[in-house]
């Protein structure tokens, strides 16, 4: 009779969620953010050290000639950096999604919630000891230092009395990923290896290559495609685990598998681009805002607005102080920190 009523509760939210929905504005989003992302893209290639016309990236992109000097700018430096400054957008992006609505926690992160930290403390004890290691194995070791993160948040965060509410997540994220960026530090001073980690610890994509592309895509796509496979029982799930149940959803493999690709996309992401945060916590909400609850919509468009506003914070990383480059993770804390003290005096109230 339990599992009846539960079953019948959550019908009865479904139906409300739907009602909630806006699947109109989600396409109109889809396709607005589509052309943004386009026109960023062909912004970011063309501006920079030379500055290069939009009608010669145009033909570098679909008539390329080696014998040209701008094409060979365009093909071998800013292409994949641009390219792959979409790619990391949108994994934190989603993997920011996932996390909210599996966690039902509007302040999940895999900034706050010790990925990104575990990840760059990884990457701290591979350059330490392991030097020379592949593109592949940093990938790997990243996505280890995702898990260890995530897993010590989780514990840390459990064992208080009272169990793991929303706000102590959130806290626990904080004092981890301070403990593991500290470790990260040190090791970074004791081996003196200070100057290869700063580009991670920074956050920047200027060293983005085609064969880092051709390593994380596949890692990428088959977790983005996992994501939108996973949205509708998110959903569900964002709706209570008990109603989530209910509806007949066995929420332990969607919570297991949701995690795998959360630590993927993750890891991918800070391999690249280093320790970012606030982008998988500002970009779903706005999405959520914009198409409703449905978790099909908002994974689709945060991949896209996620991209969009790496690329745009990219563009204006190098432009800012030229001939210098800013940190992206400092432009993009810029809107994430007082978009999370807002979420925070809300009490984590969705928005």
């Amino acid at each position: 009779m339990a599992t009846s009523a539960e079953g019948l509760e959550g019908l009865e939210k479904l139906e409300e969620l739907q009602k909630r929905s806006h699947p109109i504005r989600a396409v109109v989003a889809l396709v607005v953010g589509l052309v943004g992302l386009v026109f960023a893209i062909a912004l970011s290639i063309s501006f920079g050290a030379a500055d290069i016309s939009l009608s010669t990236v145009w033909k570098a992109v679909f008539n390329f000639s080696s014998d040209l000097t701008e094409h060979q700018i365009i093909y071998e430096i800013r292409l994949p950096r641009v390219l792959g400054a979409a790619l990391v957008g949108a994994c934190f992006a989603v993997s920011g999604a996932i996390m909210q609505g599996m966690t039902r926690n509007p302040l999940a992160d895999s900034g706050l919630l010790g990925l990104n930290a575990g990840a760059a403390f990884m990457l701290a004890v591979c350059f330490a000891f392991f030097p020379g290691l592949s593109y592949m194995y940093i990938i790997m070791w990243s996505f280890l230092g995702a898990g260890l993160g995530v897993a010590i948040v989780y514990g840390v965060g459990s064992i208080a009395k009272g169990g793991l509410t929303p706000m102590r997540l959130v806290l626990a994220g904080a004092a981890v990923s301070a403990l593991l960026g500290a470790l990260g530090e040190g090791i970074a001073l004791y081996f003196r290896i200070g100057q290869d980690l700063a580009f991670w610890y920074a956050g920047g994509v200027s060293g983005t290559k085609w064969s880092h592309l051709q390593i994380m895509g596949p890692w990428i796509l088959a977790a983005m495609i996992g994501a939108l496979i996973l949205s509708r029982s998110i959903t569900l799930l964002s709706l209570g685990e008990e109603i989530a149940i209910g509806l007949g959803q066995r929420t332990g493999i969607i919570k297991v598998w949701g995690m795998i690709i959360v630590l993927v996309l993750a890891g991918a992401a800070v391999s690249v681009v280093g320790a970012v945060g606030f982008v998988g916590l500002i970009v779903p909400h706005l999405t959520r805002y914009i198409v409703g609850h449905d978790y099909r919509w908002i994974i689709s468009c945060s991949v896209v607005y996620g991209a969009l506003l790496v690329v745009l914070a990219d563009f204006i990383a190098r432009i800012i102080n030229p001939p210098y480059e800013s940190p992206i993770g400092a432009l993009i804390a810029f809107i994430g920190v007082p978009f999370f003290l807002y979420l925070a005096r809300k009490g984590g109230k969705e928005l």
